[in-house]
């Protein structure tokens, strides 16, 4: 399917709890700088500024790590991703860490608040953690929870203060027309999941979210996969997809903050991405958590590179 594809760089990190993933969007195109610039000598680029200088300092909330700072960065970010909407442009976002997707999905719902969003959430982690549930605090476990809103979450295992609070609700509520939820958690499909909370596997039960952990893929291929999710988001106006590095086994790089065994092998990842970028409901893609600070010879870059290629 041919598209106007714009490449989004948002090399945020303020939501990881392992430093380096800011330089995921710098290491993928210097990757592809030095292999040919396939996809960035094919398709223009945008950088948005990160407000990573922040992270010298300690932070002050620790239910939720920068949060202030966090829906700043988000701000820019949906403005600049509502710009690349509103010029008819699909946005391939490659974000440090994957407490930028809150933004990314505002950005969408705000554009269009008045179309069903479907969410395709590829991923190790459901992130579907709020202030009140995290037990690390760390940003990047909460987009989803941001994504649906206050008071679809399992009961609260912590007090945030009243500043984690009130910011915890703006971010719920980003974007000029201030859509809550941004997200119906019907809409939503989960794949790859395999490392989660206890009130994480809580609010999928309670809400019956569509998910593929590792033996619902067994006996599946990639195509079935994106089929049977497609399908399932039939009803949605328009589907986002957010590619998470880390659904991916170790065996394909190390090179991502939270790796977890029994992920995806490379080409299921680029079966499934190509399947589901056929759709022509899809308006964005994200990519996001390349970390080639812990990684050996940029390998996690070289597959999402890999990935990519495929895909466009």
């Amino acid at each position: 399917m041919k598209r106007d594809v714009v490449i989004l760089e948002n090399p945020s990190e303020l939501g990881a709890g392992t430093r380096g993933a800011g330089t995921g969007p710098i290491s993928l195109r210097l990757e592809d700088n030095q292999n040919g610039n396939a996809v960035y000598g094919k398709y223009p680029h945008v950088t948005i500024p990160s407000r990573n200088e922040v992270l010298c300092k300690a932070t002050d909330t620790p239910s939720a790590k920068y949060i202030n700072q966090i829906e700043e960065q988000n701000l820019v970010l949906i403005n600049k991703l509502q710009e690349q909407l509103g010029s008819n442009k699909f946005p391939l976002i490659v974000s440090g860490d994957h407490s930028n997707a809150l933004g990314s999905i505002a950005a969408i719902k705000d554009q269009y608040p008045d179309k069903r969003l479907g969410v395709i959430w590829i991923d190790a982690h459901a992130d579907l953690h709020t202030p009140y549930t995290t037990p690390s605090g760390n940003v990047h476990g909460m987009p989803l929870g941001a994504s649906l809103g206050e008071g679809y979450e399992s009961p609260s295992i912590n007090q945030p203060t009243q500043e984690v609070e009130d910011a915890w609700h703006r971010l719920t509520h980003i974007g000029k027309n201030a859509v809550h939820p941004k997200v119906l958690a019907t809409d939503l499909v989960l794949i790859a999941i395999r490392d989660l909370e206890e009130p994480e596997w809580r609010d999928i039960d309670d809400n019956r979210i569509k998910n593929y952990v590792p033996a619902r893929l067994l006996n599946k291929s990639m195509e079935e996969v994106a089929e049977e999710t497609l399908t399932y988001l039939g009803a949605c106006d328009m589907l986002y997809v957010s590619f998470d590095v880390d659904s991916m086994d170790p065996s394909v790089s190390a090179g991502t903050g939270t790796s977890v065994p029994n992920g995806l092998t490379l080409d299921q990842a680029k079966t499934l991405l190509s399947e589901l970028y056929k759709s022509e409901k899809l308006v964005a893609l994200e990519v996001t958590e390349i970390n080639p600070l812990i990684d050996e010879h940029n390998k996690m870059a070289k597959a999402a590179l890999e990935i990519l290629k495929h895909l466009l």
